[in-house]
């Protein structure tokens, strides 16, 4: 069969896209083929200046813009100064297996990159939104375990690897309830997940696995990995698709649509960590 390939991405022109996190690996790739594709690429990041070198002289068109997805004042500021019609917005930044840490609005970071900020930035952008959103997600969301009254890890003993896995079951979580409500009011946007499979990028650098450096046949490079984001942000699939690799165990190969874990299918969880997420981004500093 043929490999579904960047160089079978459709004609974009006239489309809008933001990207979380575009300023590098993934998130780059991807910026930069929805851009030769024709799309008006919206770069939402936190270093302006970097992202603007790193699509200095390559074709199409970015419109860099400030946008810390940890940061919910950054990305309340960025919605907020939103106008016109967002055809898609791919949900990409993320961070992995890092340090405890709390953000400026006293939240964990890890929590609130992954899963927090893309929430309440999507919630912000819907009403712009005409097409789709797209779902960074992983396959370690398989193995993801939330606990509702310790979403953000305030009373627990915080571990980085079980609060990235919860991070994105959650994301998955949110997809599934987001398409409940967008069918449940008659739109035709859809959410859409997509997994890069293990993709060798700088995410994992603070991670405690040495599992990409030695197990490198089965993991997926960069320009390979951006293949399921640009699938699932142009091709016609069913909401809350998941897409990823077609090779063993989900890890590395071309795009296709999967099967997200069982834990991501259960729409009860899923009403309860949209509200939970819903009472966590108002919650105050401390």
């Amino acid at each position: 069969m043929t490999k579904w390939t960047a160089n079978d991405l459709p004609d974009l022109t006239g489309r809008t896209v933001v990207i979380t996190g575009a300023g590098r690996g993934l998130g780059l790739i991807t910026a930069r083929e929805l851009a030769r594709a024709g799309a008006h690429v919206v770069m939402g990041v936190r270093d302006t200046g970097k992202a603007q070198r790193a699509v200095t002289g390559v074709p199409g068109t970015f419109d860099i813009r400030p946008l810390d997805v940890a940061d919910l004042t950054s990305v309340r500021a960025f919605a907020g100064s939103w106008s016109g019609d967002l055809h898609i917005l791919i949900n990409n930044a993320g961070v992995m297996d890092i340090p405890a840490e709390r953000t400026a609005d006293g939240l964990d970071l890890q929590t609130t990159t992954n899963h927090t900020g893309p929430f309440v930035l999507t919630n912000l952008l819907l009403e712009h939104i005409t097409d789709r959103v797209v779902h960074a997600t992983s396959q370690l969301h398989r193995q993801g375990k939330i606990d509702l009254s310790d979403l953000d890890w305030r009373t627990r003993k915080y571990d980085g690897m079980r609060a990235y896995e919860a991070s994105k079951l959650a994301g998955v979580l949110f997809s599934l309830e987001l398409q409940r409500r967008l069918s449940a009011s008659g739109s035709r946007v859809r959410s859409v997940l997509a997994s890069p499979g293990i993709a060798r990028t700088a995410l994992a650098a603070h991670s405690r696995s040495n599992f990409i450096n030695r197990f490198t046949f089965l993991t997926n490079d960069p320009e390979r990995g951006a293949l399921s984001v640009l699938y699932a942000a142009t091709q016609d699939v069913p909401g809350n698709s998941y897409v990823g690799p077609d090779g063993f165990g989900g890890l590395r190969g071309y795009p296709a649509v999967r099967r997200q874990g069982k834990a991501g299918l259960d729409p009860v969880m899923a009403a309860r960590v949209w509200e939970a997420t819903a009472d966590l981004a108002g919650a105050p500093a401390r």
